[in-house]
């Protein structure tokens, strides 16, 4: 078997090895159908069980209401993007208010104005986003036709800790690259959306989780596939879903239940794999140079800059001799990015933490 090594990326993310290993096993045949994920039918009883069981697995471990339809859609976050305007703001006369915390939420909002009118509730840019707004900064239109956000940045590295308050407007959320990292009150959305290749599944699979009031605001004019109500009509299977994906869904969330047990834990096991970074950060007097304001860091992506760019490629080439890789920084903002999505097992983290003090210790 070819040597894993520790893969830091944004995403595709690394996945959790039971789950990996669970799909190896029955690739092949999937148990009882005698056929494989890739070739079985998505109508038959089988693939039914199959996104069932992954639909109740997110249903027990958030808690959502019963008055919340769970899609599985594709064409990841960019293409909700588009698709959460068409359907609730597109014909409304109405404006949407986005809150612009980072890369993420600035492409939402670009694609939004391809629907309809939207204004900036908050812009981070001027401080080159290395927070989320302060309770009180949020400039909000109180009939908006909805208040979208994005919970984490990937990039930027920074992450709301709780929900902005924006009173009865419909809340929407890109949780794409903290999705299942820790319990949150789903009661309090309209729409929470997440490409699954962070933390939930492969790429292909895309999660919309959708209060049901909602589905009936898209008009009749709406191609089938981009109406949120004619997918839900159809139980996501208007056409071919990504099958594997959606099994891959159900395989990760039966290890967050059953193996984990259940996203408190999760998310205990994630603050601690942050703090291992963060304080070697915070002890390096000022060797790495962390790029979020603390209270806005992101327990998912932590980012960073050495003092010297010209020390970058010994970084990268020294981390990949421990087996540390996909570290680089996105292009826009330069330095490092450790991604520690929830399948990140805790021994990456420390051989990451125990690699960037001995790199310090060489270079200071």
């Amino acid at each position: 078997m070819e040597k894993r090594v520790y893969d830091f990326s944004p995403g595709p993310a690394v996945l959790p090895l039971p789950a990996l290993e669970q799909a190896q096993r029955d690739l092949l045949a999937l148990p009882g159908a005698g056929v494989s994920i890739l070739e079985i039918s998505h109508r038959s009883s089988t693939f039914t069980e199959i996104i069932e069981g992954a639909e109740a697995n997110l249903r027990a471990l958030l808690a959502i209401p019963d008055d919340y339809t769970v899609l599985f859609l594709q064409g990841g976050a960019l293409l909700q993007f588009a698709m959460a305007p068409m359907n609730l703001l597109r014909g409304t006369g109405k404006t949407a208010d986005y809150i612009v915390s980072g890369t993420w939420g600035k492409k939402a909002m670009s694609e939004a104005k391809t629907q309809g009118n939207v204004r900036m509730a908050w812009d981070g840019s001027a401080g080159k986003f290395t927070r989320v707004p302060k309770s009180g900064e949020l400039d909000l239109k109180g009939d908006a036709a909805y208040v979208h956000f994005t919970s984490n940045e990937t990039i930027q590295g920074v992450q709301f800790k709780a929900e902005p308050e924006v009173g009865g407007v419909p809340l929407l959320c890109d949780a794409s690259s903290d999705f299942l990292h820790r319990r949150v009150p789903v009661e309090k959305y309209g729409i929470l959306y997440a490409c699954a290749q962070k933390n939930a599944g492969p790429a292909g699979v895309t999660v919309v989780i959708i209060r049901n009031d909602l589905l009936a605001r898209g008009g009749d004019d709406l191609p089938s596939m981009l109406s949120y109500r004619v997918m839900a009509e159809g139980k996501s299977l208007l056409n071919t879903p990504p099958c594997m994906g959606v099994y891959m869904v159900k395989l990760v969330t039966d290890w967050l239940l059953n193996e984990i047990g259940g996203l408190d834990k999760m998310y205990q096991r994630n603050q601690r794999k942050a703090e291992m970074l963060y304080d070697v950060i915070d002890q390096s007097e000022g060797f790495y140079d962390g790029h979020a304001e603390p209270a806005s860091r992101s327990v998912m992506n932590v980012t960073f800059r050495l003092p010297n760019p010209d020390l970058d490629k010994a970084f990268v080439a020294q981390a990949a001799e421990r087996d540390l890789y996909s570290l680089k920084g996105h292009r826009s903002v330069g330095g490092f990015r450790a991604s520690i999505y929830n399948a990140m097992p805790v021994e990456g983290v420390e051989r990451l933490a125990e690699f960037m003090r001995d790199f310090r210790k060489a270079n200071v």
